[in-house]
């Protein structure tokens, strides 16, 4: 293996570092969709999760590695620190991927030795030469990380290098694990790698970065200039604290200036060839996918894949636009899959125009999800004259995530007006199959849903997020909630779609619930089992 290899290699870890954002908790089943989605946007390398934080986490990784883990899908990774049992665990989750990684990790900085591990730099060598040979003997494809390397000594950090990869690391991972440097400090790390680890040509050199200071990305790609061959990134950025190193960016990045970035490859400046595996129309279904399902909100003028990202209210700006799009556009929406809300479907369409428009739009759904979205489908229609591919999107989302199935929704009603008190009234059905009914006054219509259905529910909850966004334009248009509860040091979120706001608000909201007393009641068991 040759770290001057002629292509970026995509590691995505949205399903990992991603998943560790507050409220971006994901179940199995909206992990799987997720890892699917993955790997029909052509992502090299699915980290699906640490295999030994939970067995949750475990099935998880199992889940995938059985399913998307296929000859010629992604290498499934499970991330382990560098312990055996860490490691053994993780080999058993990833063993039915065709392609199977697994990657461990230590700290090399001072301050994590000293505070954290507790280690001398002599243990920590040991440690590391140990535990990547122990992974070793499970899989032939191993990725060692100095965690904090950002701000590690470089000397240490070349030797710990020059022993996992004499171990048999065939990645070795330099993460900016708290976001402190800047392009140029990282571009010299990586050329100072390149230059004093002597066996470095039989490792790609990767690098994971987070955002602290708003530079992952420009970081990432200074990286690339100075030999970095794969990066780790989540799709929308997402990730602990200010996040990752965003996936749409850096492809499009790459993909936009490829003249620029070309001759660090070796290739000439005007080659056409791309510089990743990325199919780019599958970014912005990507980005909805997992925005909805982590509802972590994308903000609207986030690069790539935000609400305003090809949008242009100056009038130089729209008439430019009008002559030639590439006077204040560098890339067009459709590259990244943002079409026209083109008219395909109607309350007359049948259930196999339904699926085959689906299947067009990359969703490959079980029978039973496709009944529950065809029967909202036909909802929706009865109420809304033109169903756009957006809308489409929207109603599967809604539709096939997995939300524990506890408290259900039977009635909303609302009253307010400018010189009314708002007041709601609510039915729902309850884990045990009664049906309960009380109402509450609010300071508006969403307020007084929630004191009623928290009246109901009785579980003592803060909300703390709450979003509203339209699917497409119109009066008509179908409204996506979504919101975010906090229970102690856990959140959680909640997302629903619907053409009358309120009922998508109080399906949120319940949806937020259910999630939140599926955890109470789980972490209540297994007290009692203990």
């Amino acid at each position: 293996m040759n770290n001057q290899a002629d292509r970026i290699i995509i590691f995505d870890t949205t399903l990992r570092d991603g998943e560790q954002c507050p409220g971006a908790t994901l179940n199995i089943e909206e992990k799987l969709v997720i890892a699917k989605q993955l790997s029909r946007l052509g992502v090299d390398v699915i980290e699906a999760g640490f295999a030994f934080a939970s067995p949750g986490d475990f099935a998880a990784v199992s889940k995938i590695a059985e399913t998307v883990g296929l000859p010629d899908g992604p290498i499934i990774c499970s991330l382990a620190r560098a312990k055996q049992d860490d490691i053994k665990t993780a080999a058993a989750a990833i063993k039915s991927a065709a392609k199977g990684r697994i990657h461990t990790f230590l700290a090399t900085s001072d301050i994590h030795l000293q505070y954290k591990l507790k280690k001398t730099r002599p243990e920590v060598v040991s440690i590391a030469r140990d535990m990547v040979a122990y992974a070793k003997s499970f899989t032939n494809d191993v990725e060692f990380s100095p965690e904090d390397a950002g701000r590690s000594d470089p000397e240490f950090l070349y030797e710990v290098l020059t022993e996992v990869i004499a171990a048999g690391a065939t990645t070795v991972n330099i993460p900016d694990t708290v976001g402190y440097t800047t392009p140029g400090e990282f571009g010299n790390l990586i050329r100072g790698i390149k230059e004093n680890v002597p066996n470095i040509t039989q490792a790609i050199i990767s690098v994971h970065g987070h955002n602290d200071l708003g530079l992952a990305v420009a970081n990432f790609l200074e990286a690339v200039k100075n030999g970095a061959r794969q990066l780790e990134c989540t799709i929308n950025g997402i990730g602990e604290r200010a996040g990752n190193a965003a996936l749409e960016e850096l492809v499009m990045g790459l993909h936009v200036r490829r003249q620029y970035f070309n001759p660090f490859f070796g290739r000439p400046a005007d080659s056409e060839a791309p510089l990743t595996n990325i199919d780019t129309r599958q970014i912005y279904k990507t980005s909805r996918l997992v925005s909805n399902l982590t509802g972590m909100l994308v903000q609207p003028n986030k690069a790539i894949v935000g609400a305003n990202a090809f949008a242009h209210e100056s009038g130089i700006h729209q008439d430019g636009v009008l002559k030639n799009k590439l006077t204040y556009e560098i890339m067009d929406a459709q590259l990244i899959g943002l079409t026209d809300n083109q008219i395909v479907l109607g309350k007359h369409s049948g259930r196999n125009a339904f699926r085959s428009r689906l299947k067009e739009l990359g969703f490959e759904l079980s029978e039973n999800d496709l009944n529950k979205a065809f029967i909202r489908f036909k909802d929706v229609a009865d109420k809304k004259k033109d169903i756009s591919d957006w809308d489409l999107e929207a109603i599967v989302n809604d539709e096939i995530k997995q939300v524990p199935d506890l408290f259900k929704i039977e009635l909303v009603q609302v009253s307010c007006g400018s010189n009314a008190r708002p007041t709601a009234t609510v039915t729902l059905r309850t884990p045990d199959g009664q049906e309960l009914t009380d109402a509450a006054i609010g300071t508006g219509p969403v307020d007084a849903v929630y004191r009623a259905i928290n009246r109901v529910v009785n579980v003592p909850n803060d909300l703390i997020e709450f979003s509203v966004q339209s699917v497409t334009a119109g009066i008509d248009a179908l409204g996506e909630v979504t919101i975010r509860l906090r229970y102690e040091s856990r959140v959680f979120s909640g997302h629903a779609a619907n053409t009358d706001i309120i009922v998508a608000s109080a399906q949120a909201y319940v949806n937020a619930l259910n999630r939140l007393y599926a955890a109470i009641n789980q972490k209540t068991n297994q007290e009692v089992t203990a």
